[in-house]
């Protein structure tokens, strides 16, 4: 076998455009796109301008993991343009929101 085949077992890829979209409140989308064995995952979030999460969101039973990809995320306590990364300790929370509209990439590495 050629070492370029070996190194792609086990990857695992999906185009963000062909995941699945699933509205989880009015102007929020949730697009799955990964989930290991342990329960760990990854999804982008698509929230439209001036969109806001109705409740707090506590990060249960572990860490979550942002990166900022488009516009401006807001955690209920300061703004976090594109290009940013948020490491949010499991049993916190924040209250997502934005006014210019935002995509997020997520990962959840405990489930």
């Amino acid at each position: 076998m050629h070492p370029e085949i070996l190194a792609q077992q086990g990857y695992t890829s999906v185009s963000v455009g062909d995941s699945p979209v699933r509205e989880v409140f009015p102007g929020i989308r949730l697009r799955p796109l990964w989930t290991g064995e342990n329960g760990a995952h990854a999804n982008v979030l698509e929230m439209d301008p001036g969109t806001s999460w109705p409740h707090r969101d506590v990060h249960e039973p572990g860490p979550e993991e942002v990166y900022v990809l488009t516009g401006t995320f807001h955690d209920g306590a300061r703004d976090y343009p594109a290009g940013t990364f948020l490491h949010a300790p499991a049993g916190t929370w924040h209250v997502p929101a934005t006014t210019t509209g935002c995509t997020l990439f997520l990962f959840y590495p405990e489930g």
